[in-house]
């Protein structure tokens, strides 16, 4: 151990340390300084910067002995306080660059170092200056990250104020303005309390875990030794299987009786086999998260390997084995039909036709925030989980029967969340937390993954295998389509049946086709398991059959844009499922576009040379906003002496689900006088909260909103005053709390909204009307290629967007900014394929700022939706649709080489290029 005298936050601080041990952990650890975050602990994504000695430093790879003595130290609790912050953070809130929050604080004193050096950078400096310290975000797409700096930096330079920054209510009126998160103010200031951060605040006595994993991915468990580890230091307990009350399974909640399996697939600890990499066998239960760690590694486990089926087609081979025993590998099927048969449209004479054959990859969501939790016993002595979920209501039903206890004995609570982009759609830590709680006598537990856990052993998005073929007439009006699809959604099957629907729904969505036919089948593997990434199905159905879309028009000789305008929706039109649209929003986003269009063409050709070409693309994509069927939710309003207390469990993971049902609850109340100030939230606890549904699919500002909605209107409905009543001197219409009290009216109001006019999509047909409102949305990006590399770059992005209207301005464009740089990462890097070489954030392909331009331009086209609140939408979905598919058209044409398959890798387009220089000789050696 060694003694330092540090200035923390400008006083001296006396430490004794570990020389071994990170600058990190003792902030954390020691300070309880949790604003440093920490993410990846390899120095890739720059949530625990910090300030030392007036130079940005990740503080999670700089050993004790590093820092010198005497060392001046900020973290973000010392840049400034609360009431009166620095210009940064001030800028944060008001350009919304706090959606998750959890990179903020490395974020804000990255950039204070860089104002401190250069109060008036430049937009690319302040790219150049992220990049070099690299600070990482996964949520915003980085735009507004430069927005906020460049305002910022006009505080500090004495040309604004920063109260002039935030928006402030106009006519006590903030929806569709820029008003500000009202968990802003916390995470800007690094008081937004993290999973990881609630663990160091647990009480003395709370045990700390660590997984057992198998390191296999595909294993008969032949015996599971705990011997050893039982006698290491601080070691309480080792949780087995055997240790389980209950099933020790979580239930997929999967499609009767069409899926051939039960659902029960999921172990909780793994009892006879081994499904996939990563799979937890046991949990070690100690005092320390070090010794916890050092006992799993002696835990040793037998196994009898078997054949690992890695991809669709390995399990799908005549000779595979079957993963989970009487459950073919090919466990649900899913078919279309809409129209006349197919075949003989397609065979006729005069019909043009192409046929694609796409591959959309193993997306990982890499949020920067590892997943983490806690579980202990309340004071009501129900077993209480804390977590990432995203999806409590769903969640609890899904582990209670697996850990063996009473459903009203089981309580979960969303943490503060750093964002999980649909992932924690499934539970992950839930159950492991609480069955160590029951195995432990009661004893408070807490799990913290790595980054390396995070990535190996979370879901990922399922790879879609889709064939597209479309015919049309020759002056382009399109006849037919048939498709044929395989999900390879890894060894367990929850929502592995919705994710293949969602192909037969999103295939061709955009276009009026009157004839289809297809089939698509959901495949179990033995790679990493399907969870609910972003757009949940809709980036393989559009890989597909965008790019088919540029081929016929590249075939019939007419521009890509003009043959979408010809076949969009219009009055008459149906989509695959045969439901009508309920807005028709296409023609004016793409008479919108069409001007720019031009101009992009126009620019590519003009900035293009031999040794970098230029091409723009177009996609068209649609997501609905709900879970299939008649979705619904629930949320409640109750009158205080103070205001007005909204209550729901819209989990947020970064979306801005406070802000939007405080907006929501604020337009219904306002007419009664109600002001921001007044509307308190209480959110995401099941002890307090109703069951408002996931947060997926772009569902709760539809679903949740209009519970919000209908809650305060049932509340104004009370409190209104008759005429008979009313005073005639009276300027209100409406009772004020200590007249609802001395009335004996109730002050509590439960609101319920449900989508009742959808259906679920049938089985063999797949006709319905799944969602009452959709988000719809054009991509036009620009590409670089460099003709020697094969790397490609998108050098400028413009999208139109209809999400309806817009709750809140400055959550869309963060949400769209977001969505597009997830599409970028999705068609140029992003992978998780080989679990030797994908197992960091940058080894994944994460997105850095200068792999996401700058120049980004969205376009909103409102079209008020009749079952949205107010005419919204929702948003989150719509942006990562079909943004990779437009950045392959571009590649295309930029250089001429066709790219199927994601990520589009340099090595991909450089051996396309090789391909098309050898054809060329050959043509011309003719």
């Amino acid at each position: 151990m060694q003694k330092k005298i540090l200035s923390i936050n400008g006083l001296p601080r006396t430490l004794i340390i570990d020389p071994e041990a990170s600058l990190a952990s003792v902030l954390r650890e020691q300070l309880l300084l949790t604003g440093c975050k920490v993410g990846c602990n390899q120095g890739q994504c720059g949530t625990c910067s910090i300030i030392m000695d007036g130079k940005v430093v990740r503080s999670c790879v700089v050993k004790m002995k590093r820092v010198p003595d005497e060392a001046r130290i900020t973290t973000i609790e010392g840049l400034a306080t609360p009431d009166n912050l620095h210009p940064l953070q001030v800028a944060w809130m008001a350009y919304g660059c706090a959606q998750c929050g959890f990179c903020s604080p490395g974020f804000i004193l990255s950039a204070k170092v860089l104002l401190d050096t250069n109060a008036a950078p430049t937009r690319e400096e302040i790219r150049e200056w992220f990049q070099k310290n690299r600070n990482a975000c996964r949520c915003t797409g980085y735009k507004p990250l430069v927005d906020a700096v460049m305002a910022a930096a006009k505080v500090v330079r004495g040309e604004m104020r920063k109260e002039d920054l935030l928006y402030k209510p106009v006519g006590n009126k903030i929806y569709g303005t820029t008003y500000h998160r009202p968990s802003a103010l916390q995470k800007v200031t690094g008081t937004w309390d993290f999973g990881a951060d609630v663990a160091l605040q647990m009480p003395p006595g709370t045990l700390r875990m660590a997984l057992v994993q198998a390191e296999v991915s595909h294993a008969n468990i032949l015996s599971i030794d705990t011997a050893e580890a039982e006698k290491m230091p601080g070691v309480y307990k080792v949780v087995t299987h055997k240790d389980i009350k209950g099933k020790n399974r979580i239930t997929g909640l999967i499609t009767f009786p069409t899926n051939k399996g039960d659902g029960w697939d999921r172990p909780i600890l793994c009892d006879e086999k081994v499904f996939q990499f990563g799979d937890a066998i046991a949990i070690v239960c100690a005092d320390t998260e070090e010794h916890a760690r050092a006992a799993a590694k002696q835990v040793h486990v037998g196994f009898e390997v078997l054949p690992a089926y890695m991809s669709a087609p390995a399990a799908m081979a005549p000779d595979a084995i079957e993963i989970h025993q009487g459950t073919p590998n090919i466990y649900f099927e899913q078919g279309i039909i809409k129209g006349e048969d197919t075949k003989p449209i397609m065979a006729r004479p005069d019909t043009v036709t192409v046929e694609v054959d796409t591959y959309c990859s193993r997306q990982p969501h890499l949020p920067l925030e590892p997943d983490c939790g806690c579980a202990y016993m309340d004071e009501e002595g129900r077993l209480t989980i804390h977590s990432k979920s995203i999806a409590l209501h769903l969640h609890h039903a899904m582990i209670v029967a697996g850990i063996g206890i009473e459903p009203d004995k089981c309580r979960l609570v969303q943490n503060p969340t750093g964002a999980t982009f649909g992932y924690k759609f499934s539970p992950t830590n839930e159950a492991l937390l609480g069955v160590a709680c029951l195995a432990c006598d009661g004893k408070p537990v807490s799990l913290n993954f790595n980054m390396f856990q995070n990535i190996t052993y979370t879901g990922k998005r399922s790879p879609g295998f889709v064939k597209c073929k479309l015919a049309a007439d020759k002056s382009g009006k399109l006849l037919a389509m048939e498709t044929d699809w395989t999900i390879d959604h890894g060894p367990y099957s929850e929502f592995g049946d919705l994710l293949t629907l969602r192909q037969a729904q999103f295939t061709g969505a955009g276009y009026d086709i009157p004839n289809i036919r297809g089939k698509g089948r959901t495949v179990c593997t033995n790679h990493a398991w399907g969870s609910a990434f972003r757009a949940y199905g809709s980036p393989q159905a559009f890989l597909a059959s965008e790019i088919a879309m540029d081929e016929l028009a590249e075939k019939l000789n007419m521009d890509p844009l003009e043959l979408r305008f010809k076949n969009i929706y219009r009055q008459g039109s149906t989509t695959p499922t045969q439901q009508v649209p309920e807005v028709f929003c296409f023609e004016e986003m793409l008479n919108k576009l069409r001007p720019l269009w031009e101009d992009a063409k126009k620019r590519c050709k003009e900035l293009s040379t031999p040794e970098k070409k230029r091409g723009v693309g177009l996609a068209l994509g649609i997501y609905g906003c709900g879970l299939d069927g008649p979705d619904s939710s629930v949320a409640w309003a109750e009158l205080t002496q103070e205001g007005v207390t909204i209550g729901c469990s819209w989990q947020d993971h970064g979306q801005g689900a406070d802000l939007a049902a405080l907006t929501h609850a604020h337009e219904t109340l306002r007419q009664a006088g109600f002001v921001p100030e007044q509307i308190k939230l209480v959110l995401n606890d099941m002890a307090y909260t109703p069951g408002s549904g996931p947060s997926g699919g772009s569902r709760q500002n539809v679903m949740t909103g209009n519970a919000i909605r209908v809650s305060c209107e049932m509340l104004l409905n009370a409190m209104r005053k008759s005429c008979e009543t009313r005073s005639p001197h009276s300027k209100t219409e409406y009772r004020t709390y200590e007249e609802m009290v001395a009335e004996r009216l109730p002050l509590h109001y439960e609101g319920k909204w449900a989508a009742s006019i959808c259906t679920d999509c049938h089985p063999e047909t797949a006709k319905g009307d799944p969602f009452c409102v959709y988000m719809y949305e054009i991509f036009m990006p620009e590409v670089e290629v460099d003709m020697k590399s094969g790397k490609a770059k998108v050098v400028k992005f413009t999208t139109v967007a209809d999400i309806g209207t817009i709750t809140n301005r400055t959550t869309t464009d963060g949400q769209i900014y977001g969505g597009l740089a997830q599409g970028i990462g999705l068609a140029l890097t992003e992978d998780f394929e080989d679990l030797k070489k994908h197992t960091s954030l940058i080894a994944c392909g994460l997105p850095f700022i200068q792999d996401i331009p700058d120049d980004m331009e969205i376009i909103y086209n409102i079209s008020p939706r009749e079952h949205g609140p107010y005419g919204a939408a929702g948003t989150g979905e719509g942006p990562l649709t079909a943004p990779h598919p437009a950045i392959l058209n571009a590649i295309y044409n930029a250089c001429g080489v066709r790219i199927y398959a994601v990520p589009a890798l340099p090595e991909k387009i450089k051996a396309g290029l090789e391909a098309l220089a050898g054809k060329n000789q050959a043509a011309a050696g003719k």
